[in-house]
């Protein structure tokens, strides 16, 4: 049997999921900030999946964990749990990755990807199962693997500076990504500041930016899936600042789908500054 071609839907959960999706432990690390969130994924209204993330991150250096499980809808949406983590540094003016890992079950069959990055090259990349030869795919080449992040630092966004992160600046940007199979742009532009509220746990500004897929390579321009998210113009993310930090979280992501609209928000957001020397589980209690 031939495996079932991702939908656009099953495509723009897979992409509002990346964020969360981690499970590696984090050292013990005296952490100028942390945080501690959980989220529900719904598509149309409808919850599909849950995940949760830890973050610590200092003035110099981050590392981002957690754990997701999404539950199939007929056959528009693949069931399956996965786990990812991140580390990195911070330059100047933008998040250096080193080490991104993921491992992820989809209707039984795994998978699992692994980057090393060196000054924002990918020089070590560890695909299973490795992309099928393709004659539509575009070609990744030496030159894709510069200047990139992984799809979890990505995720998570790095304001500079002592500019107002709830302000424009968190969503002016392009994010370079390469995630093991495919290299694509994320641009971010600003729409507004608004409240956002997660139980008793956070109150505070959210900037919100509309988000916009441009592939570059490893896909295959002829897919439907493709086509539907570059077209896409229905894309949003809410950034929340860290506290204790200039790195901003994605507090709700909103992807428009053929099947309804999937929503991850966080229902518990828990940050605080100057935290102890303690480990982080990547898998909060439920």
């Amino acid at each position: 049997m031939r495996p079932r071609p991702a939908s656009p839907a099953s495509f723009a959960v897979r992409a509002a999921l990346t964020a969360v999706l981690a499970a590696l432990p984090l050292a013990a690390a005296r952490a100028d900030g942390k945080l501690t969130a959980r989220y529900t994924l719904s598509v149309a209204g409808v919850e599909v999946g849950r995940a949760n993330i830890a973050v610590e991150a200092t003035d110099t250096t981050y590392q981002i964990a957690g754990t997701g499980r999404v539950s199939g809808i007929a056959r528009a949406l693949s069931s399956g749990k996965g786990s990812a983590a991140a580390k990195g540094a911070f330059s100047v003016s933008k998040v250096n990755p080193s080490v991104f890992a993921m491992s992820a079950e989809a209707d039984g069959k795994p998978e699992s990807i692994r980057l090393g990055i060196v000054g924002n090259v990918a020089k070590e990349v560890e695909v299973e199962p490795k992309p099928k030869p393709m004659p539509d795919r575009i070609e990744v080449t030496d030159a894709h693997l510069a200047n990139v992040v992984d799809p979890m630092s990505g995720a998570f966004v790095y304001v500079p500076g002592t500019v107002d992160m709830a302000s424009a600046a968190a969503c002016d940007r392009t994010i370079p990504v390469f995630d093991g199979r495919q290299r694509y742009d994320v641009t971010l532009s600003y729409l507004r500041t608004e409240q956002v509220k997660a139980g008793k746990t956070y109150a505070g500004p959210a900037v919100v930016c509309r988000a916009s897929y441009f592939p570059v390579a490893g896909h295959r321009p002829t897919r439907s899936t493709v086509k539907y998210m570059t077209e896409n113009k229905e894309m949003f993310v809410w950034l929340v600042p860290i506290a204790g930090t200039r790195m901003m979280a994605p507090f709700k992501v909103s992807i428009a789908t053929m099947i309804g609209t999937a929503v991850l928000e966080a229902s518990s957001f828990e940050t605080e500054a100057k935290g102890k020397t303690v480990p982080v589980n990547a898998a909060p209690k439920p």
